[in-house]
């Protein structure tokens, strides 16, 4: 099996150089990667270039977007731009950061998950990020959850859930999609992934909002909204944050913002969401 690999970078340069070497010491090499370089004005694409003339399966495409950071429709835009520059002859897509260290075995052993089981959908690993000269499970994880930062889908599973939505809350649409339509998504705790820099480091005030919007795009309704953003604050160790999800749910729904998914694939999510949370409990 093969893997394409498409990295969304803005302003990375600190870390740039880090996850291209972390690649190209993969025991399995990627068929291609693509760094889309989104409106970086530091030395991001040249350093990108740099590692493009050694080895010849990486690329750069160039992207101009909003310099604001919006969580999620910024870094799904330009990964759509990545991945419009590539073909079709993978088994395997790969989005990830450009702030990342993977083990030299990761890629090797998302592949020989994806060869054991043709049900798996979506495979991926564990972030840690480092305090104090040590590296330690980054808190925001579950080990039902692929992070964001680093999500590895089949290519059929890919094309089923319609690829990536470019809004906030696409790295949950995705999983609640693959099990909608009965696909598996498979964590390894093996695989330490180093994260360079912890998620949400960049996101301004406006973006605050964001999260009460996302999950009422993906249909759960106000109790469990409620419910997953209480978790959410004290997870992040802000407990405030929980009135500014529950006005950004508000917002959205008296907008009639429209959902991410259809209503049967909503129906679906409330059902899910509700057996987990049951499953917790009990």
């Amino acid at each position: 099996m093969n893997y394409y690999i498409v990295i969304p970078a803005h302003n990375e340069e600190a870390f740039m150089a880090l996850t291209l070497q972390s690649l190209a010491d993969q025991t399995v090499l990627p068929k291609k990667a693509v760094i889309v370089n989104d409106n970086s004005t530091d030395k991001t694409g040249e350093i990108v270039l740099t590692f493009a003339k050694k080895h010849p399966w990486i690329s750069l495409v160039n992207a101009t977007s909003d310099a604001i950071h919006l969580p999620g429709s910024k870094v799904i835009l330009a990964f759509q731009k990545g991945l419009e520059t590539l073909d079709d002859q993978y088994d395997i897509i790969v989005k990830a950061d450009a702030d990342l260290i993977f083990p030299p075995n990761y890629f090797e052993t998302i592949i020989h998950h994806f060869q054991s089981d043709a049900k798996i959908g979506m495979v991926g690993g564990f972030a840690y990020i480092e305090k104090n000269g040590e590296w330690l499970l980054e808190n925001l994880t579950d080990k039902d959850h692929i992070r964001g930062a680093f999500k590895a889908y089949r290519k059929a599973t890919f094309q089923q859930i319609g690829g990536l939505k470019p809004a906030m809350g696409w790295d949950t649409v995705d999983e609640l999609l693959c099990k909608f339509y009965d696909w598996k998504v498979v964590t390894d705790a093996s695989l330490k992934v180093k994260h360079l820099k912890p998620t949400g480091a960049n996101y301004n005030k406006t973006a605050r909002y964001k999260q009460g919007e996302a999950f009422y795009t993906l249909g759960y309704g106000f109790f469990i909204t409620a419910i997953a953003s209480l978790k959410l604050a004290i997870r992040k160790g802000k407990p405030l944050l929980f009135v500014d999800y529950i006005k950004g749910f508000w917002k959205a729904k008296s907008a009639k913002k429209p959902l991410l998914v259809s209503e049967a694939q909503a129906k679906f999510i409330r059902n899910y969401r509700w057996k987990k949370m049951k499953e917790k409990l009990f």
